[in-house]
């Protein structure tokens, strides 16, 4: 199997419980229990397989994407699992954002009091 890509990280798809099981013996890993997470590091960064709810599936979770549900329903926005895992990774990106996607925003017309604060500066 040298060579062969086995799980993608740039494109990460949602795996079965068998899919998930055959690599973990390939990999000479325990398999009962089956554990809720998996972390790899590879070439291309840290990967962690997320044991969904129903425990009918596996996540693949990266730093810049995720399989489940919510990242596929709201693209461009960070799910739980990646801002559980990959802390560091969130908070760096949101300094890159601009201010009105942060919040930092006002989309009304200054106050008076705030006005003259502003003139003053």
């Amino acid at each position: 199997m040298s060579g062969k890509t086995l799980i993608e990280m740039r494109n990460p798809v949602t795996q079965s419980l068998d899919a998930i099981k055959a690599f973990l013996t390939w990999k000479g890993r325990a398999v009962d229990p089956m554990p809720s997470t998996i972390e790899f590091m590879q070439e291309e960064g840290r990967m962690i397989l997320i044991l969904s709810n129903k425990k009918d599936s596996y996540y693949i979770t990266t730093a810049t994407k995720c399989s489940c549900p919510s990242a596929v329903y709201n693209p461009g926005k960070p799910c739980k699992h990646m801002r559980k895992h990959f802390p560091q990774e969130q908070v760096a990106k949101s300094a890159d954002e601009p201010l009105i996607q942060r919040g930092g925003f006002k989309p009304f017309a200054l106050l008076p009091s705030e006005e003259k604060v502003m003139e003053a500066v």
